[in-house]
């Protein structure tokens, strides 16, 4: 039996820092016990990105007592009288996110495939090339030339299918081939996931441009896909053509004992390992200053979206400009002027980095993320189609949309709704990380919430090729805090009407609460910051909390810092049209959501 390590140091070198934690045993169990971060370090003029590493592990140094790299800038191994590391692995995204080109015959079918699986292995598609798109193909192969990418993926053609549309295809892409977006980096690797009696030909047509690769076609049949290989060979050619673009990688290769990691790929590879274990379905947050990514493991099913214009600071005034002033001001309980906004805004933009330094640029920032949070969670389970595993049937007709009795997922199949990104992560308070959540992603039924602490799960998703078991105690113990559960009856609102009666009680002390909402009404229950609580869940005839409308629920609930919310708000959110009862009923939101302290702070 292979022996565990006492103490293990993890890096995420990201595009603009790099994080480093150190997991170690104590006793019988294993912790996360240290953080450290540094700026990541591939922009001139040091143009290393070992010196990021190393200056994270110096600040590792400092607050462990514990010393790990030696007087050469080597990481000493193994552990040893209060020094050294057993192991250090590493993930990385600091080559830049990778720009993927798709092009394929059928948009809704093969391009579509081809994007699915471009996502699910961390690219971001620039561009869809389809023979069947409205516009021009002579304007789509113009815009060849100005996309970019890292990376082209050709699909199209089923087995024993035609060959002479896929061929024809071939040769108008050799002849208007995009640039590399390195333009010294060599040919653009190009992947043929199509009709392999063509492959031999279409790669002979292309060879010329483009490094070609060949996998396992994609869609063999109208109703079979292949999404595996793809993204195998995808993330295979991310590490040899976009994380190896960044300056001293070959150097951060030399220091790790395992392969380096994408961070996307980490951070799926953790979320399914996790849902499959506890038999759950997970949706990961991720709301960055430029994207927001949103991971789900539903059913088994892994997918990513990335929304690559939606994000709180660099994005900003594309989150504005994307939702209008309206959608953004509906979320502030206080009045402001277009002008207003629109000069906070800018000024998060051109000072991306910065953060709020009052409760009113708080309030703006929290309203564009709960905007840009709903915006990718609505792309997110518009775009994926509930594939399971390596391969999923699905009828001929399916590419004009959902057949007969298909359904595609939706947050209502969610259990456990994990916020992370700064925005999220960082508030100053859990109620407001929950009022985000449940505002932007309308969780229905019973929805446990949580946050990723300190931005761990990449560093866990690494550590899980090493030792599975270590990751998952790490995430249970560390990793996540649990705000608490939603629970959102569905159903047709009745205002005034009664939506639901609960009953709660706390172990611990052994009070219980009882008492009853309205459609319409909001509220938060205190709970004990771990451990759950016992409740009785009684709907009203028209509402379901999940198990059939009218039906009560007895069960636990996951109590944490925010507490239980008991949102009979109804889905979709019911806004006020006038100004003055909007103003109103925000305000009874947020202090339903949080204490009367907190409530002090609204301006």
């Amino acid at each position: 039996m292979k022996e565990k390590f006492q103490i293990c140091l993890i890096t995420d070198c990201g595009s603009t820092t790099t994080k480093a934690i150190l997991v170690e045993k104590q006793g019988d169990e294993y912790r996360q016990t240290c953080r450290a971060e540094a700026p990541t370090t591939v922009e001139e003029p040091l143009g290393d990105i070992t010196i990021g590493v190393r200056d994270a592990l110096e600040q590792l140094e400092l607050q462990s007592g514990r010393a790990i790299l030696d007087e050469a800038g080597q990481i000493i191994r193994p552990s040893r009288d209060g020094q050294g590391v057993d192991l250090y692995l590493s993930t990385c995204s600091a080559g830049g996110g990778l720009r993927l080109l798709v092009v394929g015959l059928v948009e809704r079918m093969s391009a579509q495939t081809a994007r699915r699986a471009a996502l699910g292995a961390g690219a971001v598609v620039t561009n869809i090339i389809s023979c069947d798109d409205p516009s021009p193909m002579d304007e789509q192969l113009g815009s060849l030339r100005d996309a970019c990418p890292d990376m082209v993926l050709f699909v199209g053609g089923v087995e024993d299918g035609a060959r002479a549309p896929v061929q024809q295809l071939a040769e108008q892409l050799a002849a208007n081939r995009p640039q590399h977006r390195c333009v010294d980096h060599g040919k653009l690797p190009l992947i043929f996931a199509g009709n392999s009696r063509v492959a031999r030909d279409v790669i002979r047509t292309l060879s010329s441009g483009f490094s070609c690769y060949e996998v396992e076609n994609l869609r063999p049949t109208l109703e079979d896909e292949v999404i595996l290989p793809v993204r195998d060979k995808i993330q295979e050619l991310f590490l040899d053509h976009v994380m190896t673009r960044a300056p001293g990688f070959g150097n951060l290769v030399d220091l790790v004992d395992a392969p380096i990691k994408p961070t996307p790929r980490a951070v799926g590879d953790l979320l399914q390992d996790v849902a499959s274990a506890e038999e759950r379905s997970i949706l990961l947050a991720d709301l960055g200053g430029a994207t927001t990514d949103i991971f789900t493991v539903i059913d088994g099913t892994f997918e990513r979206t990335v929304s690559a214009n939606l994000g709180v600071s660099y994005s900003a005034a594309q989150v504005l400009c994307e939702c209008g002033f309206e959608s953004i001001a509906k979320w502030l309980p206080f009045e402001i002027d277009e002008a207003a906004l629109f000069n906070s805004v800018l000024g998060k933009t051109v000072r991306p980095i910065t953060i709020p330094d009052s409760f009113f640029e708080l309030w703006i920032e929290q309203a564009l993320a709960r905007e840009a949070l709903g915006l990718a969670v609505r792309y997110h389970f518009g775009q994926e189609w509930g594939l399971k595993g390596a391969r999923s049937a699905r009828s001929a007709g399916s590419f004009l949309g959902p057949v007969k009795g298909e359904r595609r997922h939706s947050i209502a199949d969610v259990d456990l709704i994990i916020a992370s990104g700064g925005v999220l992560s960082s508030a100053p308070d859990p109620w407001q990380t929950a009022a985000m959540m449940v505002d932007a992603l309308l969780p229905e039924g019973i929805t446990a919430l949580a946050k990723d602490s300190i931005f761990m799960i990449p560093h866990l998703g690494v550590l899980l090729g090493s030792d599975k078991d270590v990751a998952r105690e790490v995430f249970e113990r560390d990793c996540l805090q649990y705000l608490g559960t939603c629970v959102a009856p569905t159903g047709k609102p009745r205002p005034d009407r009664i939506c639901l009666e609960y009953e709660v009680s706390f172990e611990q002390t052994g009070v219980s609460r009882t008492g009853a909402l309205s459609w319409g009404e909001l509220r938060c229950l205190e709970t004990p910051s771990d451990g759950n609580v016992s409740v009785v869940l009684s709907p009203a005839r028209g509402s379901d909390v999940g198990f059939g409308k009218g039906k009560q629920w007895t069960g636990q609930l996951a109590g944490g810092l925010a507490g239980i919310v008991l949102d009979c708000r109804g889905r979709p959110l019911v806004m006020q049209k006038k100004d003055e009862e909007k103003m109103k009923q925000m305000k009874r939101w947020f202090e339903a959501y949080q204490s009367p302290i907190a409530m002090e702070r609204v301006p």
